[in-house]
C-alpha cells in the first residue's frame, strides 16, 4: 500500500493506494501546529478509522507547499511508520518538462496536478485546481508545462468580502437560485459563483487562443471545483482525486514502475 499525501495551505489530504486503486481518502487541517508525535498518532488513528492497518503502508510520497510544517511532518512517518517519505522536488522523476525561465518557482502541487491530468487524460490539457488559490496550468502535447495563471481562490475572495466590508455577513458558498439577487446573501453568492464561472470560461478561452491548439482538454479538481464544473461546458472532466493520482504516478515513475 502507498500513502500519498498532499500538503496544501488549508488541508492535508491523504490517499491510500493499492496499486492503481484508491482505497481510502481522509483529511486533516494544515494550520493547526502539531508535533511529530501528534501527526504520527493522528494519522495512524485516521487510517484505523478507515479500516486500514498502518503496518501495511509500504511507502509514503508527499507534495507540500507549506515548508514550515515539514520537519515534524516528515519525522512523524519516520517515527511512527518506519518510512522515510519521498518528497516531490528536485531529483524526483515526474515526466513533466518545465521549459520556463524559473522552473524552481513552480510549486510541487502544480507539477503533481500536471502529471495527473496529462498521464490520465492526455495532452494538450489545461488543469484547473480550485484550492486556496485557483490555478490554471497549460501542458502541451509533449508534456511541457508552458503557462501558469494564478488567481485568488473562491474562499479567499469570500473571506475578503465579509472581513473587509463591515456590513457584509459570512455566507455559505453556493449557487443562488438566480443571478437576479434581491438581498445581500444571494447577491454575494451570485457574485462569487457566477464571477468564478466567468473567470474560468474567459481564462480557458484565452489560453486556447494563445496556445494555438484547437483540441485541448480541460480538467478541474479542488474542493469547490465541482461547483464551477457543473455550471460550465468549458470544463470537460472534474476529478476530485486528481492530485492524489498524480502523486501515485510520480511515485511509480521514480521507482521505475511506470515508464
Amino acid at each position: 500500500m502507498l500513502l500519498a499525501v498532499d500538503v496544501g495551505n488549508t488541508n492535508i489530504t491523504f490517499g491510500v493506494f493499492n496499486k492503481e486503486n484508491l482505497e481510502a481518502t481522509f483529511r486533516m487541517t494544515t494550520k493547526l501546529p502539531r508535533t511529530s508525535d501528534e501527526y504520527g498518532i493522528t494519522i495512524r488513528d485516521l487510517l484505523g478509522a478507515k479500516g486500514i492497518d498502518w503496518k501495511i503502508i509500504e511507502d509514503v510520497i508527499i507534495s507540500s507547499v507549506v515548508p514550515n510544517i515539514m520537519h515534524s511532518f516528515q519525522n512523524s512517518f519516520i517515527k511512527y511508520f518506519d518510512k522515510k517519505p519521498m518528497i516531490v522536488g528536485p531529483g524526483v522523476k515526474t515526466g513533466i518538462k518545465l521549459p520556463i525561465p524559473n522552473p524552481n518557482e513552480v510549486g510541487s502541487d502544480r507539477i503533481v496536478d500536471a502529471v495527473g491530468a496529462y498521464y490520465m487524460y492526455g495532452g494538450p490539457v489545461i488543469v484547473i485546481d480550485y484550492g486556496t488559490a485557483t490555478t490554471y496550468d497549460y501542458i502541451s502535447s509533449d508534456a511541457s508545462l508552458l503557462a501558469a495563471v494564478t488567481s485568488p481562490g473562491i474562499r479567499i475572495s469570500a473571506k475578503a468580502l465579509w472581513e473587509d466590508a463591515a456590513k457584509l455577513p459570512e455566507i455559505e458558498i453556493k449557487k443562488p437560485e438566480s443571478i437576479m439577487a434581491k438581498e445581500t446573501i444571494s447577491s454575494m453568492q451570485a457574485g462569487l459563483v457566477y464571477g468564478y464561472i466567468g473567470q474560468t470560461e474567459y481564462i480557458i478561452d484565452k489560453i486556447k487562443e494563445e496556445c494555438g491548439e484547437d483540441n485541448v482538454k480541460v480538467v478541474a479538481t479542488g474542493g469547490l471545483g465541482k461547483l464551477i464544473a457543473d455550471e460550465t461546458d468549458k470544463i470537460d472532466i472534474y476529478d476530485m482525486d486528481l492530485t492524489l493520482h498524480g502523486l501515485r504516478i510520480i511515485y511509480e515513475k521514480t521507482k521505475g514502475l511506470n515508464k
